[in-house]
């Protein structure tokens, strides 16, 4: 019997959500050391300060756009599935993410109920954001969230993990969930930008985001985050 590989989707919903580009290798490099309040070797700020940073950008952004690349590798079957889009952002709790391959699928987001579509198999999954268990992820993009207030952070030099000109913020979540172990959030160092997020799972899945030229506080228009599947979809409520 041929064995089935998860689907993207899901994993998807997983990760919101959550997060970004330059074709480093999905790999994890194991931690050494916790990160303290001393600036890193590599010349980035201490991990709190590296933080503090990171919000203070997405504080003051109203709005995210960007073109975005995802890697999703599957550790039971060593698998990898790659796909590509459009993604936006807007405060509150808003999102938009419109694939191109998978050609149609959409996750959307209005602020108060998540809907992810599978074109393929014609079904949509539906769950109100606040019983997801992965926003933390990416509230941050959403102004919904603290960074600090979701995750422990250690901070890794960006040559440690083929991330030049920038470093790794390691976050575990403070209350431990089923929906991811690490967030590494791949930040450049002189923009205080996060330019790819990656998803651990407990299982040792992989989830990773690249955001491509990303662009904050262009307008988008309130339509863009309602969404009414084609007629002869199937709802999916977890």
């Amino acid at each position: 019997m041929m064995r089935r590989v998860p689907s993207m989707i899901p994993a998807v919903v997983g990760l919101l959500l959550g997060l970004f580009a330059w074709g480093v290798q999905l790999v994890f490099v194991p931690l050494v050391a916790k990160a303290d309040d001393r600036p890193a070797s590599c010349g980035a700020p201490a991990a709190a300060q590296a933080v503090a940073n990171v919000q203070t950008f997405y504080d003051r952004s109203t709005t995210f756009k960007s073109d975005f690349q995802q890697k999703f590798w599957v550790k039971a079957y060593n698998h990898e599935k790659s796909s590509s889009g459009r993604v936006t952002f807007a405060k509150p709790g808003k999102m938009d993410w419109v694939y191109d391959d998978p050609k149609d699928n959409r996750v959307v987001s209005d602020g108060s109920v998540i809907k992810v579509y599978e074109a393929a198999n014609k079904q949509v999954f539906e769950q109100p954001i606040d019983k997801s268990q992965y926003p933390a992820a990416l509230s941050f993009l959403t102004g919904t969230g603290k960074l600090a207030d979701a995750f422990d952070f250690e901070l890794v030099c960006g040559s440690e993990m083929k991330f030049p000109g920038g470093y790794v913020l390691v976050g575990t979540p403070k209350q431990p969930t089923p929906a991811y172990s690490k967030v590494l959030f791949y930040v450049d160092q002189a923009t205080s930008q996060v330019r790819r997020v990656m998803v651990i799972d407990g299982q040792g899945n992989r989830n990773r985001f690249d955001f491509v030229n990303p662009q904050v506080n262009l307008p988008v228009p309130p339509a863009q985050f309602s969404f009414t599947p084609p007629p002869g979809t199937s709802v999916v409520r977890p």
